[in-house]
């Protein structure tokens, strides 16, 4: 029985599993609690580092505002004093003054820059691996109900959405603030009137940023789905498999199309996205692009009547010079923070859809103080069902259960089999011996231990598997058999390989051991890909072998080699086999036949055969009478 949920049209690619699974992690961002908390947590190991990003800011921002007050002392004192022409001497010094901040202000921007990128992208590689590991840590099922393009794009397009926030945004908001705040001031100490011109419209402007920060966070959200769907159709159209299928259907244009119908609307969002707040910035620029006009028309209209009634307007050429000089070094500082915090708005939502996947909690977890198995000689390898019901997390209330109340006992060495027809429940056995799914009711037990009580590290390491379709790394066949034994040597893997009887195939390659099998194995035979994936479980030295329909897949003579393989690999190991072929198993010291989730025969060969019931059927349905 296929472990995964029912596969959907070649149209839609969603299975009810996948499409559950996406109305659970698709949520709107405010629906994240304390986002804005979680994200500032990401940057805690960093504090010490933040720190000094925040002084470096800090003093940059400080140097950034004395240039236009050095400005209005070189126009009153330097260039145009009271009385006479130009003071050189005093010239002198301002202008080597401000050149030395423009110096220091460049040397800290350096340093800055570097310490903020260093900071910064550690922080996404940190969320990265982290998110990662916890998609690692989720159950079989999360994997079977969602596609692997989709889980792809939340781990590279959602992180790299917000690699702009993590790497910029602290330093550019701190810095930009403090250039704002100290031109304010410096405004207001230059001319109070003046100032009240220049920012008297800013509330409006902010309120309006914080309506199109709402509009772009929306259709970010739409982009980053898009994304997912393209990277899902990605993967499954140009994968060796899509791509085989795509020929021997002639579905190459129809997988393009549909490629071209989504590639069409990430287009569209993208367009939106980048023309959403454009109006909005066009104006601000506008408003304080005018700005230095208006306070030139301000500042006439106030020595017009300052001269007019007699008083002294406290304005002079140096003023209206270094005013309008801090005026225009506001408006980028102020533009990049309305910028900051549309980006801010925006990211909200990438940042939403990588913490609602870590917040999703995997089904199948160590219990606390779970346990070592037990290595004894006489439990170690024993396999127990005590009234095992089970049931897919996707399926459908009332749905008879995939497994009803089996129970069985394998005793350490023992070699059993599962049979039946496609869909009676026999994979599924195999999926809850190494845990890969939990009971709904009842027991599964190793060595006498209820597995759930048990370290999954720990029980994996003793449970072997063999599918009937291994996979297989695009790498060389060393490094593929080293995946269960990372350390071991060429002597272990030839040693594993001649017990799988692969080794001389290996050896009659070009590069041997060194040889590239390809993405998922393909520049290998069937029997030859079976045979790496025994010697690959054999390096590992399980004391349970389970083999789900090891050879099922494989012509008569591949079989045949196979099945010498299995043979030397079942040698002084507990053996469980989920097999199609009868053949395969007729040496079994016990047969289960399996029927609709329960087990309705039991006996060897010979015991079942003469029977003459379910097993025996099928014995000959497979081309062999029964007695």
């Amino acid at each position: 029985m296929s472990m995964g949920g029912s596969a959907g049209g070649r149209g839609s690619r969603v299975s009810t599993g996948d499409a559950r699974l996406q109305r659970e992690i698709n949520r709107e961002a405010p629906r994240v609690a304390n986002l804005g908390a979680r994200i500032a947590a990401l940057f805690r190991p960093y504090r010490w580092q933040l720190t000094a990003i925040v002084a470096l800011v800090l003093v940059s921002a400080g140097l950034g505002i004395l240039p236009p007050l050095i400005t209005q002392r070189v126009f009153d004192d330097g260039l145009f004093p009271s009385a006479g022409g130009p003071n050189l001497p005093v010239l002198v010094r301002l202008v080597a003054l401000m050149i030395l901040v423009f110096v220091l202000s460049s040397a800290l921007g350096i340093v800055q820059t570097y310490f903020t990128a260093r900071v910064g992208n550690r922080v996404m590689g940190d969320l990265r691996v982290r998110l990662f590991s916890h998609l690692q840590s989720m159950e079989l099922g999360f994997f079977t109900r969602t596609k692997t393009g989709v889980i792809q794009s939340r781990l590279q397009n959602d992180v790299g959405g917000v690699a702009n926030v993590l790497t910029n945004t602290v330093s550019n908001v701190i810095g930009n603030t403090v250039t704002v705040i100290a031109a304010a001031i410096a405004m207001l100490l230059l001319s109070w009137q003046l100032t009240i011109v220049a920012l008297v419209l800013m509330p409006v402007l902010v309120f309006a940023q914080r309506r199109v920060g709402q509009v772009r966070a929306r259709i970010a959200g739409q982009t980053q789905e898009s994304l997912s769907e393209m990277t899902a159709i990605t993967q499954e159209a140009l994968s060796v498999s899509g791509v085989l299928l795509a020929k021997t259907y002639s579905r190459q244009g129809a997988e393009t199309e549909r490629y071209a119908a989504e590639n069409r609307r990430q287009i569209a969002l993208q367009v939106r996205q980048a023309m959403s707040g454009q109006v909005f910035f066009a104006l601000v620029q506008v408003f304080l692009s005018a700005v230095p006009a208006i306070v030139y028309l301000v500042s006439g209209w106030l020595i017009a009547r300052a001269q007019g009634e007699g008083f002294d307007p406290g304005i002079t050429a140096g003023t209206v010079v270094a005013f309008t000089t801090v005026q225009s070094r506001l408006l980028f500082p102020l533009m990049a923070l309305m910028r900051i915090a549309l980006d801010l708005q925006t990211s909200s939502a990438l940042f939403a859809r990588i913490f609602e996947y870590l917040d999703l909690r995997p089904a199948i977890v160590d219990a606390p103080g779970a346990g070592e198995p037990f290595d004894e000689p006489g439990r170690a390898g024993r396999v127990e069902f005590d009234r095992v019901t089970f049931r897919y997390p996707d399926a459908r209330e009332g749905e008879r259960p995939t497994l009803d109340r089996v129970s069985f006992r394998v005793e350490p060495g023992e070699f059993v089999a599962f049979v039946g027809a496609s869909g009676s429940g026999k994979t599924t056995i195999g999926s809850l011996i190494p845990r890969l799914y939990d009971a709904s009711e009842g027991a599964v037990c190793y060595a006498g231990d209820d597995v759930r009580g048990l370290r999954q590290e720990a029980l994996v390491d003793r449970i072997g598997v063999v599918t009937q379709e291994p996979y297989l790394f695009h790498a060389s066949i060393a490094e593929n058999l080293r995946y269960a034994k990372p350390g071991a040597s060429q002597e272990e893997l030839e040693a594993a390989a001649r017990q799988a009887n692969i080794h001389e195939t290996i050896s009659s390659f070009a590069d041997g051991y060194d040889t590239i099998v390809g993405e998922r194995g393909y520049r290998l035979s069937g029997g030859e890909k079976q045979r790496i994936a025994i010697a690959r479980v054999l390096l590992k030295n399980p004391r349970v072998l389970v083999l789900d329909e090891a050879t099922s897949a494989l012509d008569t003579l591949n079989e045949r080699v196979v099945q010498r393989a299995l043979d030397e690999a079942r040698s002084g190991r507990t053996t469980i086999a989920i097999a199609h072929r009868l053949s395969t198993v007729e040496g079994a010291d016990r047969i289960y036949v399996v029927d609709a989730g329960r087990i309705v025969e039991q006996g060897t060969h010979a015991e079942l055969l003469a029977l003459g019931g379910a097993y025996a059927g099928l014995y000959a349905q497979q081309g062999v009478p029964g007695p």
